[in-house]
């Protein structure tokens, strides 16, 4: 059977909690928002749930440039905004199938709150540690032409004003904020 494409998630509502303050469960599975403070509407914010593979891609970025749409960001702007998610969502989906976990999905919710936008991108893959990741060499260096992979976290780190790692048993959450 064929998984079930990218499609917004459930939301919570103010009766019911919404769990651990980032993500939360709703009877039906969905991933439920915490209601965070200063959100603007509920039009401001997107949830989706995607199997781990890339071809989803495309839709998540499409959802975070409806998300991002009618501020005053830059083109070059929402080009960054973009790529630096692509990247959390393709490490999200390369460490889930890794771990041949193809019956799970990654989740991302993205909200624009007051004059910041705010991206999370949860998969269930385990957790790791991003600070022992073994630092690549300098851009100029000849050295940095053997190094294809592992351009993600740094590419996020410099593209976002600020990136953000939980991880548990379970898997990590990125956290990607921007100043809008």
């Amino acid at each position: 059977m064929p998984a079930e494409p990218a499609r917004p998630a459930g939301r919570a509502s103010a009766s019911e909690p919404a769990g651990d303050g980032v993500w939360g469960r709703s009877p039906q599975g969905n991933i439920e928002p915490a209601p965070p403070a200063g959100r603007c509407s509920p039009a401001d914010d997107v949830e989706l749930s995607f199997p781990p593979r890339a071809e989803h891609l495309g839709r998540v970025r499409q959802a975070v440039t409806e998300v991002v749409a009618g501020g005053d960001v830059s083109d070059a702007r929402l080009d960054d905004i973009r790529l630096a998610v692509s990247e959390a969502c393709a490490n999200a989906v390369e460490a889930t199938t890794r771990l041949g976990a193809h019956d799970v999905v990654v989740e991302v919710r993205c909200a624009r709150l007051d004059d910041r936008l705010v991206v999370e991108v949860r998969d269930r893959a385990g957790g790791f540690d991003p600070d022992a990741l073994v630092p690549h060499p300098p851009v100029q260096s000849p050295e940095r032409l053997h190094h294809e992979r592992g351009l993600g976290i740094p590419l996020m780190r410099s593209l976002a004003d600020e990136v953000t790692f939980e991880t548990d048993d379970d898997g990590t959450t990125v956290r990607l904020t921007w100043v809008l």
